[in-house]
């Protein structure tokens, strides 16, 4: 049964998913905040681009709510039997409470870089929904900031710097999660 419940978040780029993956390939599952948001998209018929999975991130937590995809990853959680679960990607205060209302331990980690390299990390990555300019990248943290990842960012139990190596950023969280799993 599920009972600690580790949050991270940042902007696009910041190297969320990639901080993750080491304990992801040690068996902690992981929910992806914005598959919900790429399923959502699947289902409506519409392509993973930039301005279609935004305009769904926007739609669907103004038609259900602030916290609908916390929902929503709460009926994967509850399929899982493991004791910690790793969430990729929250965006809003409204889905920490939401997750803080389920489980008796709820840890918020903010993964940063500065808006350079995450730009270049994601022109690079290349995947559908990554910009592909500047302006693009602007409108999509603005777009971000705007449903409340900038408070998750500021409000966070923990803060990962993450310019340097992608190795040097998975040690760090993989200490957090030692600590956090030794409470």
């Amino acid at each position: 049964m599920v009972r600690k419940i580790i949050c991270v978040s940042g902007m696009p780029g910041a190297g969320k998913t990639s901080i993750i993956e080491s304990l992801k390939n040690r068996g902690i599952p992981v929910i992806v905040m914005g598959d919900i948001i790429r399923e959502e998209a699947a289902k409506r018929g519409i392509e993973p681009s930039l301005g279609g999975l935004g305009k769904i991130m926007v739609e669907l937590r103004k038609s259900y709510g602030p916290s609908i995809v916390a929902k929503l990853c709460l009926e994967k959680i509850a399929l899982i039997s493991n004791d910690t679960v790793i969430i990729d990607g929250v965006r809003s205060l409204d889905e920490v409470e939401e997750y803080r209302r389920s489980f008796s331990k709820v840890l918020v980690v903010a993964v940063h870089a500065s808006p350079t390299t995450r730009f270049k990390r994601l022109y690079n990555r290349g995947r559908e929904d990554d910009p592909k300019s500047w302006s693009e990248f602007i409108d999509r943290d603005f777009r971000e900031l705007s449903i409340g990842l900038g408070n998750v960012i500021s409000l966070a139990d923990y803060m990962i710097v993450n310019e340097g190596s992608i190795e040097e950023s998975r040690k760090i969280f993989e200490h957090i999660v030692r600590v956090v799993g030794d409470d």
